[in-house]
């Protein structure tokens, strides 16, 4: 029999959370390093899978055991087709997905080399996220938070500023974006977590600790993280004005594609549960860790049971 957890869903129903964003094709290669110049590189293996940043937190969220519910934006065309079918398959509700006439679905390709670290190529039809429904905050009363990524910034503006309107958690993904759009989207946020490299750009700062703190000053009404990688993460606590730092587990990495992506849903799904923030980060870092061990980009995210194990042994120094 498993020993119960303080990191285990809590008692009554699944947590819901809507996720809001990228929906992608993505063709992955193994390869044994990156390319430094031009030529041919051969794979030695290679998978398809639905993704993408809102796509990946959405399944994260369901292997955490919540309710994930996805809005994005697919062409009216065969890969749009596999995307939503993918993704249904995998315990998302994607009732709420668009299809766009005349589009084409979102895809990219996307090198894993032998240390886990990735070259990634996207392309977005321009007119895919032209149009933007209305979002009410009656709604977004049927979610316990709501997470938006930067992809569709028009779309995430107005599900952040309904999901503020309905007294739910907003969360953005504060990752590298076109001009302009995190000011746009961070004042309509309650949750930042920001990656390092959004982080560095906005801040002028590779120093998280320094970042941070930044950031907290640009946006003071928001809870503010920076997630570094194999370096943990860093986040603001506003109950002593103190800036923390968790080290990342330690693991054997094979590919980090979508890490980030499932840091920022079981962050989701952990706020909606009411988790305290360290009990929050710590879930966040370990469900980010252990898929770095599984090459496959969002299918290597773990079950809740994996996680909570995993955070039973981890020492954290």
């Amino acid at each position: 029999m498993r020993v119960s957890s303080a990191f285990d869903p809590p008692a009554g129903p699944a947590r819901s959370v809507l996720c809001v964003g990228a929906a992608v094709l993505d063709t992955l290669f193994r390869v044994r390093s990156l390319p430094t110049g031009q030529g041919k590189i051969l794979p030695y293996d290679m998978l398809q899978v639905a993704e993408g940043m809102a796509s990946s937190a959405a399944f994260a969220v369901a292997r955490l055991g919540g309710d994930a519910s996805l809005w994005g934006a697919v062409g009216d065309d065969a890969t749009g087709d596999r995307i939503i079918a993918e993704l249904s398959e995998s315990g998302i509700d994607t009732s709420g997905m668009v299809r766009v006439a005349g589009a084409r679905s979102a895809v990219s390709t996307i090198l894993v080399d032998d240390q886990g670290e990735r070259l990634i190529v996207p392309f977005y039809d321009a007119g895919l996220h032209d149009t933007v429904k209305p979002v009410t905050k009656q709604e977004l009363s049927a979610f316990d938070a709501v997470l938006v990524d930067v992809r569709w910034p028009k779309l995430a503006l107005r599900t952040l500023s309904a999901a503020v309107e309905a007294g739910k958690p907003a969360i953005l993904d504060g990752d590298v974006a076109g001009e302009g759009v995190i000011e746009m989207l961070a004042p309509a946020a309650s949750h930042i977590v920001f990656s390092q490299p959004a982080a560095e750009r906005l801040t002028g700062t590779a120093e998280p600790v320094r970042a941070v703190g930044l950031l907290k000053r640009n946006f003071e009404h928001a809870f503010i993280s920076v997630t570094a990688g194999e370096n943990g993460c860093f986040w603001f606590d506003d109950a002593t004005g103190e800036i923390f730092h968790l080290a990342a587990p330690k693991v054997r990495t094979v590919d980090t594609l979508a890490a980030g992506d499932i840091f920022h849903g079981a962050f989701a799904l952990a706020i909606a549960e009411g988790l305290p923030i360290v009990e929050t980060m710590r879930l966040s870092s370990m469900a980010a860790a252990l898929k770095c061990q599984v090459f496959g980009g969002r299918i290597g995210a773990p079950a809740r049971a994996e996680v909570c194990d995993a955070l039973r042994k981890w020492n954290v120094g």
